[in-house]
């Protein structure tokens, strides 16, 4: 390995990776393994890097080429202006779930005290995007993974974000008696059987964030069954699905009284996030 340059590096990289996406892939992990930032990387395209380092270099590139996910090699994903640190007990947040946060945001006013749940939080994307964007909001962040919760709270506290607060439940039931003005998830909506869940980057993630059910639907039904007895009356349900469920996701909906259901499509124009209004009064 002595004499390998970081411009070798990359290039052997780009050529194990191979498709469309291995020039940003292979500068990621070269940025890992080197602990350095992507202007280091062309500064320094000529220097020699030393063989202990370009052992971890090809570490990274063959754990990739065997199909782990980047974001589990590097441990962190950038999501709606933060940078997550992940492992893989949890999802790794993706650019269509930023939709469920922008649509969230449009509800809760800027400097006014808002009481929002996430449910199934993960690495707590949802809800330390809320919170970074609304410093007034208070957000309760759920998990049923005891593991989960740990990455979501160490988020939490490495970022300085400290109107989160953490309960360990599955769905609504983590919410006792709490009620709040607006409920988000990113719940598991994939169905069980699934070839998906055998291909690609899902191979690696925790099944139990990824199905629900023979239709994928099982989660939802809980959350949206469930989720009037803890919304404050005018309260919102939004809920991120699958791109073929938006019709089923709203007819849920509406059977537990949701009004003004509504759907948003992601930017690729498929349906992705559906949610409604609570009249259901609690005592």
């Amino acid at each position: 390995m002595t004499g390998f340059t970081v411009r070798h590096l990359l290039a052997d990289a780009q050529a194990d990776l191979c498709d469309h996406a291995a020039r940003g892939e292979g500068e990621l992990l070269l940025m890992h393994a080197l602990g350095v930032d992507r202007a280091w990387l062309i500064a320094h395209r000529d220097d020699v890097v030393a063989p202990a380092l370009a052992g971890q270099v090809r570490c990274c590139v063959s754990r990739r080429v065997a199909g782990e996910p980047v974001a589990y090699i590097v441990g962190h994903r950038g999501f709606h202006a933060l940078d997550l640190a992940l492992t893989p007990d949890v999802l790794i947040p993706r650019p269509e779930t930023e939709l469920l946060v922008d649509l969230a945001l449009r509800w809760i006013p800027q400097g006014e005290k808002v009481d929002i749940a996430d449910l199934g939080t993960g690495s707590g994307a949802v809800a330390l995007a809320i919170a970074h964007a609304r410093a007034q909001t208070r957000v309760l962040a759920t998990d049923a993974s005891a593991a989960a919760m740990d990455v979501a709270r160490g988020n939490a506290a490495r970022l300085g974000i400290g109107n989160v607060e953490f309960a360990r439940g599955d769905w609504c039931a983590a919410l006792g008696v709490r009620c709040f003005d607006g409920i988000v998830s990113n719940p598991p909506y994939i169905a069980d059987a699934d070839a998906h869940l055998a291909q690609g980057d899902l191979r690696f993630e925790p099944r139990m964030a990824l199905a629900a059910g023979a239709d994928g639907l099982d989660a939802i039904r809980s959350i949206v069954r469930d989720a009037p007895e803890h919304l404050h009356a005018g309260g919102w349900l939004v809920l991120e699905h699958g791109h073929d469920q938006g019709a089923a996701v709203r007819a849920l909906l509406q059977q537990s009284g949701f009004v003004d259901v509504f759907t948003e499509r992601d930017l690729e124009g498929r349906e992705r996030v559906s949610g409604g209004c609570n009249e259901f009064r609690s005592p």
